[in-house]
């Protein structure tokens, strides 16, 4: 392995047809968030991924889904931090 790459011809992956084509397959229907979670909260998704074989993020945006999808309460902060507390709980 190198102590340096030289990167300056690179190109992006938009500029690159095949990996174009995988970034608008994985990107379909989903939105990058940044947000910050208890590392409590984390912990648990990470936990119970390594139990289920799926990936923590994944757990987490279906653990959102369910909530929305059962109640027809708009989503608050606090709806959102009651839910995330309900998944600890359960996980």
């Amino acid at each position: 392995m190198k102590s340096e790459y030289d990167f300056s011809k690179a190109k992006r992956a938009k500029n690159v047809p095949h990996l174009a084509k995988l970034q608008a397959e994985n990107a379909a229907g989903k939105t990058r968030v940044t947000m910050y979670l208890d590392a409590a909260v984390v912990q648990a998704f990470r936990n119970q991924s390594e139990a289920e074989g799926k990936g923590y993020q994944t757990l987490i945006n279906d653990a959102l889904r369910r909530v929305i999808s059962q109640s027809g309460e708009p989503m608050t902060e606090e709806r959102l931090r009651q839910i995330i507390r309900e998944e600890i709980k359960a996980a």
